[in-house]
């Protein structure tokens, strides 16, 4: 038996005064045991001396790092503890938010249904229009396509992001978003925690493939997160840059253009909107 039943991480770096909506997001939970980790890759921390009455809640444990190790390597110090103590784990991005209900909705989804191992609630913008979180495997040409207006690369975008499914149901997907990652915990020790190889952007890409290899991963739409999306790489140089190492890290490992399984993969997904 778990100690919890669903825990949670967040890795801050130099965190605005957002992150506190994300953190109360978490910990109103009331129906279910829970635990959140904060991990601090920051370069001071700031956090900890500003939050002591956050900080010293019993279910809240801050970790500070002294360094930034990147994203998934952060989600990481946290979910090694985790898959000791809880029967799932939420990866939440520091500008989330959302309703109590969402976790406990998707906690009573999960536990009725066993093969299934990732789960990514629909995902809308503070303004409430549709976040497209939900894509195929990427091929290099797609993730191009992506800098570029929508009206030149319209019909390949629409495909890769699903759009034309309409985002209303249940569906299998071998790509989620990584703002809100809700794992099953006994899955990770068969698949792996994040790559670390992989210091930001597409640890999301490369788990939930992994995990679709052996599991369920699910988009779920009958709950919804709001994402703070902004896009650093496409608007700052330095972050750009750092997406373009990451995705060439990526398709070193699993392939460029010639990936025999992502072709099975987006096929087969496709199939089920047949």
């Amino acid at each position: 038996m778990s100690e919890y039943q669903v825990t949670g991480s967040i890795v801050l770096y130099n965190p605005t005064s957002d992150v506190h909506k994300t953190i109360e997001s978490f910990l109103k939970i009331n129906s279910l045991k829970t635990f959140l980790y904060l991990i601090d890759n920051s370069p001071s921390d700031v956090f900890k001396k500003k939050n002591p009455e956050l900080l010293s809640k019993n279910n809240v444990l801050y970790t500070y790092v002294g360094k930034n190790i990147g994203y998934g390597a952060g989600h990481n110090l946290a979910l090694n503890k985790a898959l000791r103590e809880s029967e799932f784990h939420v990866v939440l991005n520091p500008d989330v938010y959302f309703n109590e209900d969402v976790v406990e909705t998707i906690y009573q989804f999960a536990s009725a249904n066993p093969e299934v191992a990732h789960i990514m609630p629909k995902v809308l913008y503070p303004d409430g229009q549709l976040q497209y979180a939900c894509k195929l495997v990427p091929t290099p040409f797609d993730l191009i396509a992506r800098l570029f207006p929508l009206s030149l690369f319209g019909k390949r975008n629409e495909k890769f992001e699903l759009r034309f499914t309409g985002y209303n149901k249940i569906m299998e997907v071998p790509y989620l978003a990584g703002c809100f990652m809700f794992f099953r915990c006994s899955a990770l020790k068969v698949t792996g925690l994040f790559d670390e190889r992989f210091f930001m952007y597409p640890e999301d890409i490369d788990i939930t493939r992994r995990i679709y290899s052996r599991f369920k991963t699910i988009y779920y739409p009958h709950v919804h997160i709001y994402h703070e999306h902004e896009r650093l790489s496409h608007k700052n140089l330095s972050m750009f840059i750092i997406h373009a190492k990451n995705m060439i890290r990526y398709f070193n490992k699993w392939g460029w253009f010639f990936d025999e399984e992502r072709k099975k993969i987006n096929s087969c997904v496709l199939k089920q909107f047949q």
